[in-house]
C-alpha cells in the first residue's frame, strides 16, 4: 500500500474506516479541524501508522498540505445540520471541489468521494442538491474519482436511530411524517467502511458510482415500530402531514438539540433506496448487515427509565 489521506476521518464513518485502512497496511493521515480531538484514532494502527493532522475543508492551503504526497485521498466530510460557516454549500460543494482540486494538483493517483443516496440536482432538499453539486464539482476537477452514495447509515453513533429512540423515550406518541410511507434502505456503518476499504485497494477499479444500501427496504412506519420495540416503548403512531411537520420543524431546528429541520422534512418526501443501476455492496464483496444484528447492541440504552444517554455516549 502507500499513504492515504482521509478528510473528515474522525467522524462517524471515519472511525470505522481508518482501522480497516491501517489493517490493509496504509499509512493513514486523518485530516480534521482539531487533531487533538481526533487523537482517539491513533491506536487504530501500529505506532505512527495513523496520524491526525490539521486541515479545514474551507481552507485550501490546509487541504493542499494534507493531501501532499498521498497515493489515495478519501473525502468523508459532510454534515446533516448546517450552522454558521459550516453550511451545505461550504462543505458538500465548495469543500468537495477544494479536496478534488488539491488532490489533482498534488498528483494523487486516486480519489474516493463519499456523497449520499438521493443526490440529485432537482431534489427537494438543500442537502441532496448540495451533494449532487459536490459530485459534479469533484468530477470536473478529478474525472477519475470514485463516487460512493450510501443510504441512511446506522450504527452506535448514528444520528437517525438514536434520535428516534430519544423521541420514543420522551414523547407519548411517535409522529409518522407524511403518514410514514416513505421508504428507506438503512446500511450499517461497518459495511460502508468495508466497501470503501475495498475500493481503496490497489486492484480496485477507479471511477464510477457505487450505491450502498442494506438488505431491508422499510417504510418509516416500519422503522418507527422497530425503534419502539428495541427501546421497550409502546407508543401510538400518529400520521403527521408534511405541511404540519414542516411548520413544527421551523421551530425545532432552532433548538440546540436539533430534533428536526425543514430540510429533513423535504428529504423524507422521497424514498431513499438504491436504484439498482449502479454497483453496490455485493460487487465489492460485502454482505449487508440486517438491522436486528446491530440495533439491539446500542438501543438497549434507552430502556433505562428516566435516563437518556448523553450526546457523548452516542
Amino acid at each position: 500500500m502507500g499513504k492515504v489521506t482521509v478528510v473528515g476521518g474522525a467522524g462517524f464513518i471515519g472511525r470505522y474506516l481508518v482501522k480497516r485502512l491501517a489493517q490493509q497496511g496504509w499509512q493513514v493521515r486523518v485530516a480534521v479541524r482539531d487533531p487533538e480531538a481526533a487523537s482517539f484514532v491513533k491506536p487504530m494502527g501500529a505506532v505512527g501508522q495513523v496520524q491526525p493532522i490539521q486541515a479545514n475543508i474551507r481552507n485550501e492551503a490546509s487541504i493542499a498540505r494534507a493531501v501532499a504526497g498521498a497515493d489515495l485521498v478519501i473525502n468523508l466530510a459532510g454534515l446533516m445540520f448546517p450552522g454558521g460557516a459550516q453550511n451545505f454549500q461550504a462543505v458538500h460543494e465548495d469543500g468537495a471541489a477544494t479536496v478534488a482540486r488539491a488532490a489533482h494538483a498534488a498528483g494523487v493517483g486516486r480519489l474516493i468521494h463519499v456523497s449520499a443516496l438521493g443526490a440529485e440536482r432537482d431534489a427537494g432538499s438543500k442537502y441532496a442538491r448540495s451533494k449532487d453539486a459536490g459530485e459534479v464539482a469533484v468530477r470536473d476537477a478529478f474525472p477519475t474519482a470514485t463516487i460512493v452514495r450510501p443510504s441512511t447509515i446506522f450504527g452506535p453513533e448514528d444520528q437517525f436511530f438514536n434520535l428516534f429512540a430519544r423521541l420514543a423515550t420522551i414523547l407519548p406518541v411517535m409522529p409518522l411524517l407524511g403518514g410514514g410511507n416513505s421508504r428507506m434502505q438503512p446500511v450499517y456503518v461497518g459495511d460502508v467502511a468495508q466497501a470503501i476499504a475495498a475500493l481503496a485497494r490497489d486492484t480496485a477499479p477507479t471511477g464510477g458510482i457505487y450505491e450502498l444500501g442494506g438488505p431491508q427496504v422499510l417504510s418509516m412506519a416500519e422503522l418507527m415500530a422497530i425503534v419502539c420495540e428495541q427501546t421497550g416503548r409502546k407508543r401510538l403512531a400518529v400520521p403527521l402531514p408534511f405541511a404540519l411537520a414542516k411548520f413544527y420543524a421551523f421551530f425545532l431546528q432552532l433548538m440546540p438539540w436539533r430534533i428536526l429541520t425543514m430540510d429533513q422534512v423535504e428529504m423524507l418526501k422521497t424514498d431513499n433506496v438504491v436504484s439498482g443501476e449502479c454497483p453496490g455492496l455485493a460487487e465489492l464483496g460485502v454482505t449487508p448487515t440486517p438491522l436486528d444484528a446491530v440495533l439491539p447492541s446500542y438501543l438497549y440504552r434507552y430502556r433505562k427509565a428516566g435516563r437518556l444517554p448523553s450526546t457523548e455516549q452516542v
